[in-house]
């Protein structure tokens, strides 16, 4: 049975560790009991404060999908979090402004949705009829948890483990395309660094979103028409540091870059 007060003391930890830019320690490792009910509801308790302060939820996330990133977290079950608007940078990413802790960079294809979705049942025809543009992004995931010593329970309490999002200028509407196969390749510096494919996502970036929605429905929670829905990563997360410069193609699609400073 869920601590409805241990839930609330850890969401508020959490948020605190968000506003004052530190970590805390694992959460397992304090409260091995905690379920994955247990982490939803903690993500939400934060995301509740967030919002008093003024955010505004504007997408949704989904984490660890890839079997490349489940490999480097231990985690090895998706999860999803919240966007809002605060989340979101145009130009520079500021590690200091933007409240960064320990980035990652992770290059992904985000999707902008014209109908909103709610499962159960939700399918990835669903999912492509529903959706305004495919657009390539980088998401800069974080972790208020130390040195990211994280179990599926402490990703999902930390909103999966998001810091802040760039999308590219490049819009492209899904059914033009083989999202399994669309190929993503990246540089950091200038270097080769990493390349995958959509099927790295659940075998679709779409079938992702699909259990995304699925996923939600189960909580009471919608797609909402114009939200922007971020996939997953289609390559391994990269350490970001000021002076980082990431550049991805989404090859057929555009280009995204995520410069920090």
């Amino acid at each position: 049975m869920s601590d409805t007060s241990l839930n609330d003391g850890l969401a508020h930890e959490l948020y605190r560790a968000l506003r004052e830019e530190r970590a805390v320690p694992p959460l397992m490792s304090r409260f091995p009991d905690l379920t994955i009910d247990d982490a939803y509801a903690i993500s939400l308790g934060a995301l509740e404060k967030r919002k008093a302060d003024g955010e505004r939820v504007v997408g949704k996330k989904i984490g660890v999908t890839s079997k490349a990133v489940q490999d480097m977290l231990g985690v090895h079950q998706p999860d999803f979090g919240f966007l809002t608007d605060r989340m979101h940078v145009e130009g520079d990413i500021d590690v200091k402004a933007n409240g960064l802790i320990q980035p990652r960079a992770e290059a992904e294809i985000g999707f902008i949705l014209k109908d909103s979705l709610k499962g159960p049942g939700v399918t990835a025809a669903q999912v492509i009829a529903a959706t305004e543009a495919i657009i390539p992004c980088f998401e800069i995931v974080d972790s208020r948890i130390e040195n990211w010593k994280i179990g599926i329970v402490d990703t999902i309490a930390d909103n999966a483990s998001c810091g802040v999002y760039v999308l590219g200028d490049a819009r492209a509407d899904p059914r033009d395309h083989d999202l399994p196969n669309l190929h993503v390749t990246v540089t950091k510096n200038g270097q080769p660094l990493s390349e995958g494919y959509g099927h790295a996502v659940q075998g679709s970036p779409a079938e992702a979103v699909a259990w995304l929605a699925n996923t939600l429905g189960a909580y009471g929670v919608t797609l909402e028409a114009g939200d922007v829905i971020l996939s997953g990563s289609l390559v391994p997360l990269e350490p970001a540091k000021a002076g980082d410069i990431f550049e991805m193609q989404l090859h057929g699609v555009g280009a995204c870059t995520a410069r920090f400073v």
